[in-house]
């Protein structure tokens, strides 16, 4: 499988990202790092990390998040993909328990599989835990995840860290697509489910770092006008799956949503 790491000026939260991929228990995979251009020391953090599973890769010119994204899925040597931001861990079993779950489905009936997170501050220092509202371990049928994520107002399956998915069907879905940056990972989560359900794993495999003036961050404060103009971007696929009631409240709660989080960050990060 390949894991793939797409960085800009990643610093030692890079460290700490390529190190969590090299300590994991399920050893067979590549690490792919892809450099979009960074002037700090990113270089001599990557050479520091002597294993021969590593490939760095820099661009000739900066692509942005999403082009530096997409050329992580168009390097992807592996039979499962995974990307893992640079300030973001995967716990040592996150391998060995993802891809055992897409290893097992012989019929490919699942187009993903995801986890449980922790939210991490810029020190490591944990936040608090996201995990999926009322589910258990198992599958997901595809209908209920868009119908819960347009509900809720959010992206109830997580950052690419915590999402495994297939080669084979990333290259049938395409490029990741910043219409609306501040969900381009749902947008992805939800053209994958057009294929398949999804998985959900309980334990905390991924962890998600938060920055005072970190990218995510950044475009959070758009989060309620970003989710609602995505929505009707995605209008058909949403209306085969959601009722009335679903779509007026995914109206109403990305907006209460931003609110919440940005307190909460304003109150624990800095």
């Amino acid at each position: 499988m390949s894991v793939c790491v797409p960085t800009y000026n990643g610093g030692e939260p890079l460290r700490a990202a390529l190190a969590s991929v090299l300590g994991q228990t399920w050893h067979d995979f590549e690490l792919v790092v892809i450099d979009d251009g960074s002037t700090d020391a990113t270089p001599d953090i990557v050479a520091s990390f002597a294993d021969p599973r590593l490939r760095y890769l820099r661009n000739e010119h900066n692509l942005g998040p999403q082009g530096n994204w997409n050329r992580c899925l168009r390097e992807a040597r592996g039979r499962y993909v995974k990307l893992l931001p640079h300030d973001d861990l995967l716990h040592p079993d996150c391998l060995a328990r993802q891809v055992g779950v897409l290893e097992q489905d012989r019929g490919q009936r699942l187009a993903l599989v995801f986890s449980s997170r922790r939210v991490i501050g810029p020190t490591g220092r944990l936040l608090t835990r996201r995990g999926y509202p009322g589910a258990r371990e198992g599958v997901l049928p595809a209908r209920r995840v868009v119908a819960d994520c347009v509900r809720r107002g959010t992206n109830l399956l997580g950052e690419p860290g915590a999402v495994l998915m297939r080669k084979t069907l990333v290259d049938r879905v395409g490029p990741f697509d910043a219409s609306n940056p501040y969900v381009i990972d749902l947008d992805y989560w939800f053209r994958l489910l057009d294929h398949g359900d999804a998985y959900y794993c309980d334990a905390d495999l991924a962890s998600f770092r938060v920055w005072p003036q970190s990218w995510s961050l950044a475009i959070g404060r758009d989060q309620g006008r970003e989710f609602r103009a995505f929505i009707r971007r995605v209008d058909a696929r949403v209306q085969a799956c959601t009722t009335w009631p679903d779509r007026l409240l995914g109206r109403l709660t990305p907006a209460l949503n931003n609110l919440a989080r940005l307190a909460f960050y304003r109150l624990h990060v800095h």
